[in-house]
């Protein structure tokens, strides 16, 4: 076996319930929800367990709900001593990732997350910008299309290279409109709106990043233990000073997440973990490169299974 690498889930993948079963069974899962309450000063974890959906889907929500619950799957993972070469995530789960390195404490992390969900929904008013799904189209084609459209003065750019074939744009709603249409023209399969409440990873995210970093001086950002793979470099980062300016030009700049996983695989990573709720890394990983092993650990049953497998996989 070669090197492990943990992944942590974006945006998205919220649900009511998640980390329920963990933190009924575990005292260190149910430790970190209770202080994700008590740092948020808000009942955070009744809303993830009871929601309602619509609720636990905002922004200010979703993030620290999402970054709570994959903590706290990890805090019980790691009692069976399995540990990570690298630790990646998607756009918000990178948060994640560098509290699984060491690179800040969960209380920070979630505090955060908490005010970049805020920044990002105050950055552009509601209606006014979006996201768009375009699949089976490469990114230079797309590219161009993009940046046809944002000289003629609506602004819209690529946001998550996903893997191949999946891409997500963002930026104004008549530039994603306009370049929805474009993109079909130019021989994508299918274009799907977005259900969002921002054209997040946009040039529009500018003034939530201005805020972010104010945000960022007051916690205590460390080296990391364990490089993380960084969401807009798709390289290693480990000094705390790249740290806090790579999250800052995250919030505008595209989640290159197929190089991310190219990357990895490059250096020696045969084996990726998704830890938190859902499967969307895992499958995206599969879509990347098939011959690669990838484990979801989203509940009791699915940890005790990957620790299994992961024993057969040594011995």
């Amino acid at each position: 076996m070669g090197k492990i690498a943990f992944l942590f889930p974006g945006q998205g993948s919220q649900t009511v319930g998640m980390g329920k079963t963990m933190a009924d069974s575990h005292e260190e899962s149910r430790a970190i929800f209770e202080k994700a309450d008590q740092t948020l000063h808000i009942s955070l974890t009744k809303l993830i367990f009871e929601g309602p959906q619509e609720e636990l889907t905002l922004t200010t929500n979703a993030q620290p709900a999402l970054m709570t619950t994959s903590i706290a799957i990890l805090e019980h993972f790691k009692r069976f001593n399995i540990t990570p070469d690298y630790c990646a995530g998607h756009s918000l789960g990178e948060y994640t990732a560098l509290v699984a390195a060491g690179a800040f404490s969960f209380e920070e992390g979630v505090y955060a997350v908490r005010k970049r969900g805020e920044f990002m929904e105050e950055a552009v008013p509601a209606g006014e910008g979006t996201m768009a799904a375009v699949l089976g189209m490469d990114r230079a084609a797309l590219t161009e299309v993009t940046e046809a459209i944002t000289a003629e003065g609506n602004p819209v750019q690529l946001a998550n290279l996903n893997c191949p074939g999946q891409i997500v744009m963002s930026g104004s709603r008549k530039g994603v409109e306009l370049a929805s249409v474009k993109a079909k023209e130019a021989g994508a399969k299918r274009v799907l709106p977005l259900e969002v409440s921002g054209p997040f990873h946009s040039s529009l995210m500018q003034p939530a990043a201005e805020k972010l970093g104010s945000v960022l001086d007051q916690i205590s950002i460390k080296d990391a233990k364990v490089p993380v793979i960084a969401n807009v470099s798709a390289d290693t980062m480990t000094s705390a000073a790249d740290i806090k300016q790579k999250l800052i030009e995250q919030l505008y700049s595209p989640v290159l997440w197929e190089d991310s996983v190219n990357r990895m695989i490059e250096l020696g990573v045969d084996t990726f973990i998704e830890i938190g709720p859902g499967k969307v890394l895992s499958g995206l990983v599969k879509k990347i490169n098939r011959s690669v092993t990838t484990f979801s650990v989203f509940d009791e049953e699915s940890l005790l299974a990957t620790v299994e497998a992961l024993k057969e996989e040594t011995r």
